[in-house]
């Protein structure tokens, strides 16, 4: 074998899939298949054996599905992975962003056959180049076990001001670093808390639903015409496809061109809420793959708003936070694990809501 191939583990129990995937990869000079797995339990297995580069991940899996397998792989031998998943199955879906959460990089849909010739397995054969580039690191997929203990707020931080709203934008990576820093905030949400999350338009239709699902809050996608002093306790998302705007005291949806190839940019939600609210919104910039959000989050800062970015070393991909950064757009670059206690100390609230 050649040390300067990519080396791909692929996982799936469809002989058609497989087949598809075996011809697709064999086409590549700088690919090599060097495992295929059936089910969850050998994919560990063989991910501990050969460790293979990359992971091409099915999820509906005999035994062991390809959720379980993530996690189990993510825990013992960390290995970027691409989900090749359904969209359809609510089912998959769900398993799908659990294992996002558990440390998977990307997602794709499997093969229709009504997408124009080529579409797919050049989309395929990208993602996985993108995906095998990706450091990744051990992850043990926690569960809520009730509350988590309140913490302090970093040293530094300023001091809590008139905050009306809380704001995050993420990427890859993003389910399981929303997840967590929900989970650190009480429900009800002192405040609004308004989300842009980059997803594949096409997994995006439960996002919502598996986040309430993992957090104390009602999670939802935002509908248009919300008036902004009627959400306090509440998190909305971008819905997909559409821009998110705070414009004239009540959200918007827009179907304006995308922002860094995005729609929903998190630099469109960021910047209207610098000229709507300016100093009454706290921002946090999570991880992910490009430069959206850092301009909005420099506009909020310089509105007087709060500003955090995450850091590099619990970030999957230090991408739109190192851009905040060079940009001056963070007060503070903050580990993950600290980001939702300082956006609660900057709501100028702690645990148990106005209760000392």
């Amino acid at each position: 074998m050649s040390g300067s191939k990519l080396r791909v583990l692929v996982v799936e129990d469809s002989i058609t899939v497989l087949a598809h995937i075996r011809e697709v990869l064999s086409a590549q000079s700088d690919i090599e298949i060097v495992g295929e797995a059936h089910d969850g339990m050998q994919a560990v297995a063989l991910c501990q054996q050969l460790r293979p580069d990359v992971i091409s991940m099915d999820m509906m899996l005999p035994g062991m599905d390809g959720q379980a397998a993530t996690e189990a792989i993510m825990a013992h031998c960390p290995t970027p992975i691409l989900i090749v998943s359904s969209s359809t199955n609510r089912g998959e879906l769900l398993r799908t962003y659990e294992a996002l959460a558990a440390g998977a990089v990307e997602v794709l849909e499997k093969p229709s056959g009504t997408q124009p010739e080529g579409e797919w397995e050049r989309r395929y054969v990208t993602l996985l180049r993108l995906v095998s580039r990706i450091r990744v690191i051990t992850h043990v997929r926690a569960r809520i076990a009730g509350r988590p203990a309140p913490s302090v707020a970093a040293a530094g931080m300023p001091p809590p001001g008139r905050r009306a709203l809380l704001a995050l934008g993420a990427s890859t990576g993003g389910p399981g670093a929303l997840m967590k820093v929900l989970q650190s905030l009480p429900a009800p949400a002192p405040l609004p808390v308004l989300i842009v999350m980059h997803i594949n338009a096409v997994f995006s239709r439960g996002f919502a639903e598996w986040l309430d699902a993992q957090t104390p809050h009602r999670v939802r996608y935002a509908q248009g015409g919300e008036l902004l002093r009627e959400l306090a306790g509440q998190v909305l998302l971008a819905p997909p496809d559409s821009h998110l705007i705070a414009r004239g005291g009540q959200l918007h949806l827009s179907h304006a061109p995308p922002r860094h190839s995005c729609r929903p940019s998190v630099d469109v939600l960021f910047e209207s809420l610098a000229a709507e609210i300016g100093a009454g919104v706290a921002a946090a910039l999570l991880t992910g793959m490009g430069r959206d959000g850092a301009a909005g989050l420099l506009a909020i800062r310089r509105a007087g708003g709060a500003t955090l970015a995450q850091d590099e070393a619990s970030s999957m991909v230090y991408g739109m936070p190192r851009e905040a950064a060079q940009l001056g757009a963070a007060e503070r670059i903050l580990p993950l694990n600290e980001i939702g206690p300082a956006l609660l100390g900057l709501s100028g609230m702690a645990w148990g809501g106005a209760h000392s």
